[in-house]
């Protein structure tokens, strides 16, 4: 979503922020988008900020050197954000090195200094994998809030299922690289239809329930594996031959689409039901 690729990276399709296809966009629209319009919090904070700078350094930054504000409208604008992401003191916060500060501080940190440009699009990868139960709550309150108050759209990635059920509105589960299943969360968790979401489930059935945990058996695939057809289908109890030989499309319901063969008879909660000459 803002090309950021290892040179020489092969990539085709389309990603698009706002109407702007990101793979195809000429520098100055790559400038505009990764100033202004889209921004990304990364998962560890210490691997994001200069151990010999200042955090209102940092913080100042962008505004300075991305849009041209002035130092002191900046410095003025960063403690603001601060504040708005729960920091206590910022003025004091604002003098110190990142070794002064815990890490969910600096979660804080990075998380202001990414909504400095109030973009349309924030990008959180594992942004709260680091942190306690404890901070990771307060982190996720804060993004929910801000989120609600700005309109802004949040592309929240994470392996924590009961993170995504509680944060997201709709949520995608990937394998091998593909999105499998793609539902309105509520639905997805009350009624999961591919066998990986399934299993994902099922490892972590969460704290109020009498389900023991019950791990996927095999191993993930090499993404460089050319598949001929489902890649979980090695590790599925529910596969037949077809799964082995072909790759399924997207199979459309109401509130989204899970690309498996059996789609419509694995689960009774199936919304749509396949034509018989795609089954075959």
């Amino acid at each position: 979503m803002l090309r950021l690729l290892p040179e020489g990276s092969a990539v085709s399709g389309r990603a698009s922020v706002g109407g702007t296809d990101v793979l195809g966009a000429a520098p100055a629209e790559l400038t505009a988008l990764r100033s202004r319009r889209v921004s990304m919090v990364f998962q560890d904070p210490r691997s994001v900020l200069n151990p010999v700078r200042r955090v209102g350094d940092f913080l100042t930054e962008r505004l300075v050197l991305a849009l041209g504000t002035p130092r002191a409208e900046a410095r003025a604008r960063a403690l603001d954000l601060m504040a708005e992401v729960g920091l206590n003191r910022p003025e004091e916060r604002f003098h110190q090195f990142p070794h002064e500060m815990s890490g969910g501080m600096l979660q804080r940190v990075v998380l202001a200094a990414a909504l400095a440009t109030e973009p349309e699009l924030l990008l959180a990868d594992e942004a709260t994998s680091a942190l306690d139960a404890t901070t990771q709550a307060e982190v996720l309150s804060v993004l929910r809030d801000l989120r609600e108050r700005r309109g802004m759209g949040v592309l929240f990635i994470t392996h924590d299922l009961h993170l995504a059920a509680a944060y997201c509105h709709r949520v995608h589960v990937m394998y091998a690289g593909r999105v499998v299943e793609s539902r309105e969360a509520s639905a997805l968790f009350a009624d999961p239809l591919h066998p990986y979401t399934r299993g994902l489930i099922a490892c972590n059935p969460g704290l109020d329930s009498d389900l023991a945990p019950e791990p996927i058996p095999g191993a993930p695939p090499s993404l460089s594996t050319a598949f001929t057809g489902c890649p979980f289908s090695p590790r599925c109890a529910d596969a037949t031959e077809a799964c082995t030989t072909w790759r399924p499309e997207t199979f459309p319901l109401d509130d989204g689409g899970v690309a498996c063969v059996r789609a419509e008879t694995v689960n009774d909660g199936a919304r749509a039901s396949r034509p018989e000459e795609e089954n075959r």
